[in-house]
């Protein structure tokens, strides 16, 4: 039970005549963000709308589970009637309703699941689950009209660091993971350790532009596959942290941002040989890092690829890329049951 393919035509739904336009409501509440989009067509932003809880978590430097989980309790229904007026449409007018079921926090993931089987069911509209990864794939689909599978998607989140190749758009196959830490979760210890406190990844990258990235020379771990390790890395700049007070943290966080960007260009390198791809997609929030940025389009140049990033405002958590992903997920045919449950550990 939970998700079904129903139609593999993915010109029909439900043995019907796709219409012209097809509008989801995406809900994305799989961390410390309550936010709720209206979606045209997989690609057009009629509004998304986020309400964030970094001013709440960042005292406690990281997100509290349940203090996210009562905020999303809070927030889901403003949210999603702000969402609906701003894009000036009604709940008749919606083809889908498509929430984020995992990876994710459990409790947090669960207030948005709730709201959207119980909208579902309350207005009669089909319910489409959709993975959070997905999501992040989904939002270079917003920023960039031409793009179209099959390509190598970089996934780089909090929680999240991965290589997949994207056969299609609901066609995923994943080529190597991290095996410890994600690239998120790295920078937000570093950045604790350092005394930048949360969120770590922006501050990390800002700090790191006053610095020099060749002054520290910092461990790669290498494996015969593609996949990542980030604990030894972040294990390191810690150590140095403690053996070494008075260390230059612009160097630190410059050389910690430089070594992972080379593990990170190194196995993808590597991936696009495997995939026989020559398109490159950035995704998750860490894609949001100047320097990367910067270093993957010097790629781009280096071996002739294309590399598609998605808009800063679409790197973080959000709604308009679950919306955009539902509406893959929804013209090829998939539905969800209402017993739909959150899958915290949810993979692509």
């Amino acid at each position: 039970m939970g998700i079904k393919d129903l139609a593999p035509n993915p010109h029909r739904f439900l043995g019907e005549e796709m219409k012209k336009d097809i509008i989801t409501l995406g809900i994305e509440s799989s961390c410390d963000e309550t936010s709720v989009a209206v979606i045209k067509n997989g690609r057009e932003i009629l509004s998304n709308i986020i309400d964030t809880q970094i001013p709440i978590h960042e005292k406690y430097g990281g997100v509290v589970p349940e203090i996210a989980s009562r905020n999303h309790i809070e927030a889901i229904s403003r949210v999603t009637k702000k969402a609906l007026e701003e894009a000036k449409v009604t709940f008749d007018e919606i083809d889908a309703i498509t929430p984020t079921y995992g990876p994710g926090l459990v409790g947090a993931l669960l207030v948005g699941l709730s709201y959207a089987k119980a909208l579902s069911f309350a207005i009669d509209k089909p319910l489409v689950g959709v993975n959070h990864i997905q999501g992040h794939v989904a939002a270079n689909y917003i920023t960039y009209k031409e793009l179209k599978p099959p390509f190598l998607c970089v996934m780089m989140s909090g929680g999240n660091t991965q290589l997949v190749h994207v056969k299609d758009y609901t066609e995923f196959e994943v080529l190597g993971k991290t095996r410890d830490d994600a690239i998120g979760e790295a920078f937000d210890k570093v950045a604790r350790v350092v005394g930048l406190g949360y969120p770590g990844g922006p501050k990390v990258d800002k700090l790191a532009k006053e610095g020099n990235p060749n002054a520290i020379e910092l461990p790669k771990t290498h494996f015969e596959n593609l996949d990542f390790s980030f604990s030894g890395i972040k294990t390191a700049v810690i150590n140095l942290n403690h053996k070494t007070p008075d260390i230059n943290k612009a160097d630190l966080c410059a050389s910690f941002i430089k070594t992972v960007t080379e593990i990170l260009i190194e196995n993808t390198r590597k991936a696009l040989k495997q995939a026989n791809v020559d398109t490159v997609v950035l995704a998750g929030g860490v894609s949001a890092s100047s320097y990367i940025r910067s270093e993957f389009l010097k790629l781009e140049d280096d071996i002739g690829i294309k590399v598609y990033m998605p808009d800063l405002k679409l790197c973080t958590d959000n709604a308009a890329m679950i919306g955009s992903a539902g509406y893959y997920n929804f013209i090829n045919g998939f539905r969800s049951d209402l017993d739909l449950n959150a899958i915290p550990n949810l993979k692509l």
